[in-house]
């Protein structure tokens, strides 16, 4: 699946409004297939003016493709990411409940979408039910117990509320499944650098780029984290601190980062 990122990867600044490009498939039936085309084009269309701040034209490219492919259930994110930004950008509670309605819709044609798992959640804290956000991941961990992505996602919710012991050991649980999850490699990195273990780090930021490289953000954290090192070696500054010293730094919730 092509995925594009109208705004920041990080929670806070985004309220995972991270529109998706449409994954296209080849059907067996051609009108299946014509169909999934062409939610695909205004999708792409939707997806462009949303970058452009054009959300109302967004919306109407979104719900456009819905008609046109109602199985689709990237369109039913894309217009739940949309109606989450504005609704907290408006600060309506009615576009806030239509954003949780469309996120249902996407999960129930598709039970294990990540994106929508991730908006989802980020909701439910946005609007006060944290318990619920973490209801939400607990189970789709659970009846997912093999999926890696499940686990990193958990494991981002925890950190953002303080609980790093515990995000670090979904981590490990999603790299246990899969060595080669490029997010959870990221994801430690992350942690790590928090953590102020900046050698650590960036050997976990290069591991995950050796996996994808299709990074760029990731390089240019890579090149920064290269020039503090450089720049603490130089003055004789201690650039890590023992792997493993978890601390909970913030126990107070905090803005959603994803």
């Amino acid at each position: 699946m092509f995925h594009t990122v109208p705004t920041n990867r990080q929670w806070h600044r985004v309220y995972a409004t991270r529109v998706s490009w449409v994954c296209v498939i080849a059907l067996s039936i051609l009108s299946q297939s014509g169909c999934r085309w062409a939610s695909s084009g205004q999708n792409t269309l939707g997806v462009r003016l949303f970058q452009q701040g054009k959300y109302a034209e967004a919306l109407q490219q979104f719900q456009v493709a819905r008609t046109t492919d109602p199985a689709n259930p990237d369109t039913y994110y894309n217009l739940a990411s949309t109606y989450h930004k504005l609704g907290v950008t408006q600060k309506d509670q009615t576009m806030i409940n239509q954003a949780e309605a469309l996120y249902n819709q996407c999960l129930d044609l598709s039970p294990n979408h990540i994106d929508c798992h991730r908006g989802l959640a980020v909701l439910l804290v946005e609007s006060g039910r944290p318990d619920l956000a973490f209801t939400l991941m607990n189970k789709w961990s659970t009846n997912n117990p093999s999926m890696a992505d499940a686990k990193v996602e958990l494991s981002r919710l925890h950190k953002e509320f303080g609980e790093t012991k515990t995000a670090e050991r979904y981590l490990d649980e999603a790299l246990a499944m899969d060595p080669n999850h490029y997010r959870a490699w990221t994801a430690r990195g992350q942690m790590r650098e928090a953590q102020g273990d900046l050698n650590q780090a960036l050997q976990n930021y290069q591991h995950s780029l050796a996996i994808n490289g299709f990074q760029p953000d990731l390089y240019q954290r890579v090149a920064s984290l290269n020039t503090t090192i450089a720049q603490k070696t130089l003055s004789g500054a201690p650039v890590g601190t023992p792997a493993g010293g978890w601390t909970v730094q913030n126990p107070k919730p905090a803005a959603p980062r994803y």
